[in-house]
């Protein structure tokens, strides 16, 4: 592991993600891709642009639109020893392979009693704010936190995209690794050398000591927004970012607590039953001595997400609502009746 930001250069998301693949497929003869429109078309979103004319068409796989058959197809070349990375479109198509993903790539080896090992990564792409529509702009990272065997990780920056896909492809074990679909296009400082990011350790952000605001994925930069409008105010705010939601940063969280007393979870998922309830049920149960104020959460309402622009606005977090969170939490506003 390396995290020195050594001849740095400005990259996008994507262009982080790209690297990440094509040295993993340099570095390891086992590693191939597979998804749809990977190949000549290069993804949706173009991370994997370049990499079936660099490695050709037998390790960067074209699939037909059937996730739960290439899916399987990545389980069984796992189990004989490759490790694929599988792109999946976007999470709400994982839904379609959820028995492959759920009852056989989680359990294969639990189930094998160790002998078999499902060493694999499944790259998708979440989140809204663009139209999508409800079927196209889902947040449903709690549905996997929940089963044993997956590991899951969000990366927020260019930086740690990079780093956490090649930690996530040399890991032993099967990654959901969730991508935020208007990350693509941001831009931040890479290394040319390569790193890796360990799993379950946490970024601080923002540095504050007021309240301590834990956000993932897109979540992030809107909470560094709002902290740094609330700073003009005179509030001082932590951000801290998991990065990945399991395994889970416990420590540094629960270090922060301790400093600023009062926590608001931000995530762009759905707030009921979301990860932000694990987290608050879980700090209280560790850091209860530590809390002046009930845990908040900011999440997207409990609706589906529209395609219309304004209600799409409506229902999914904002900057605002997340500066009305942490009002809220110092008694700086009345909770909503």
């Amino acid at each position: 592991m390396a995290e020195e930001m050594t001849g740095v250069r400005e990259l996008t998301y994507t262009q982080a993600l790209n690297e990440a693949l094509r040295e993993e497929l340099e570095a390891d003869p086992r590693v191939f891709l597979m998804g749809e429109d990977i190949g000549d078309y290069g993804g949706v979103f173009g991370v994997t642009r370049g990499l079936a004319e660099r490695f050709g068409t037998g390790r960067i796989r074209d699939t037909p639109i059937s996730e739960a058959a290439f899916v399987g197809v990545a389980l069984g070349a796992a189990a004989m020893g490759k490790v694929p990375v599988v792109e999946i479109m976007f999470i709400d198509f994982t839904l379609v392979a959820m028995d492959q993903i759920v009852n056989q790539v989680a359990k294969a080896r639990y189930m094998s009693g160790g002998q078999l090992h499902a060493q694999m990564v499944i790259r998708t792409t979440a989140g809204a704010y663009r139209g999508g529509g409800a079927q196209h702009s889902q947040s449903l990272e709690a549905l996997f936190v929940h089963i044993p065997g997956l590991k899951v990780a969000m990366p927020a920056t260019p930086y740690d995209a990079k780093g956490l896909l090649k930690t996530a492809i040399q890991d032993p074990d099967p990654i959901l690794f969730i991508e935020h679909r208007m990350l693509y296009s941001t831009r931040g400082a890479v290394p040319q050398t390569p790193y890796t990011i360990p799993l379950g350790v946490a970024s601080v952000r923002r540095e504050g000591r007021d309240v301590t605001i834990v956000a993932t994925s897109r979540m992030v930069a809107f909470a560094l927004e709002a902290a740094a409008s609330l700073q003009r105010r005179g509030i001082s705010v932590e951000v801290i970012d998991p990065r990945t939601l399991v395994p889970f940063d416990w420590h540094t969280i629960t270090q922060s607590l301790a400093k600023t007393g009062r926590v608001v979870i931000v995530h762009e998922a759905t707030e009921f039953g979301g990860i932000g309830a694990e987290i608050a049920a879980h700090l209280q149960r560790i850091g209860f001595d530590f809390l002046d104020a009930p845990i908040l959460r900011v999440g997207s309402r409990f609706a589906p997400i529209p395609y219309a622009a304004p209600l799409e606005a409506e229902v999914l977090p904002s900057v605002d609502r997340i500066i009305q969170a942490v009002e809220e939490v110092l008694g700086k506003r009345k909770p909503p009746s």
